[in-house]
Order: C-alpha cells, then structure tokens, then sequence
C-alpha cells in the first residue's frame, strides 16, 4: 500500500514555507550560557518555544508570548531575529507543512510555576552543548552551538 503525504505545492512543484517565530531563552549560569528547552506536546521531544506570526503584534513580541505560554518565562527578548531554522511540521497524520522559523534571543529574568501550557510540557536547563544534541533539526543545533558568538 503507497502511503503519500499530503503538501501544498506552488505552481513550480516546491512547497511555500509557512512562516513561524521563537525563541531560544537562555541564562548565564555560573558564568556559561544554558538553553531552556521544552517538550513537545505531540511527541515529548525536546523543542524551543515556537508558534505562528501574530497579526497583532511585532515578530520579537509574538516569539516573547510563545516562550511565556510555552515555558512561562518573562525576560528581555531580541529586537531582531538572530537566525532560523526549517523543519517539517505534521498538521495531521499524513499531512505535513514545512515551515520556516524566525528565532529570537530571549534572556529570562524569571520561570513562573503557573502559565498557560505547564499540564502540557516539561522544561529543563541544558547546556549549550547538551541542548544542541537534544534538538532534532540541524540548522536550530547549530544556531545553539553557535549560541556564546551570538550572546556575548
């Protein structure tokens, strides 16, 4: 049985990118960068906070809302993105959109216990190189990697 998955197509057969904005949080702990890193509510891995461009508001506010419903975390957030990302996101089984992600910096200030998706994830600290290995798309491993040339 030939299972195919279902893309939208533009007219010369590539798929268009739906646009998407995060952001990698980040502290400095005991003098070295550590990344914040959530799971995913479908499948448990490990993601940063990320979701679709508000209407509403500027692409670097839309990513700080992502990161408090996500992660609850408050801080500083970049003005400009400082990179991104492509990956494949399943709609429905079967049914895939690839998207590309704007990535901010967001320095947090503070982690509140109550926010709004707390039932849905979990989060965790990582170092730059461990956070790196937990994330599963190559282009977001290597903006953490490169994460101390972008902070500092």
């Amino acid at each position: 049985m030939n299972q195919s998955l279902e893309h939208d197509h533009l007219v010369d057969g590539t798929a268009p990118l739906a646009e998407q904005i995060a952001a990698v949080c980040w502290r400095k702990n005991r003098g070295k960068v550590e990344i914040l890193l959530i799971t995913s509510r479908d499948t448990g891995r490990w993601v940063i906070p990320k979701g679709w461009k508000m209407a509403d508001c500027s692409d670097a506010n839309a990513a700080k809302t992502e990161a408090w419903q996500e992660a609850g975390v408050e801080g500083d957030i970049s003005a400009a993105p400082l990179g991104q990302f492509d990956y494949d996101k399943v709609l429905r089984p079967g049914a895939i959109k690839r998207c590309r992600v704007e990535v901010f910096g967001l320095r947090v200030k503070s982690m509140k216990d109550r926010f709004p998706e707390r039932k849905e994830r979990s989060r965790k600290w990582f170092t730059l190189e461990r956070a790196a290995r937990k994330v599963a798309e190559p282009e977001l491993r290597e903006l953490i990697s490169g994460w101390n040339q972008i902070v500092t």
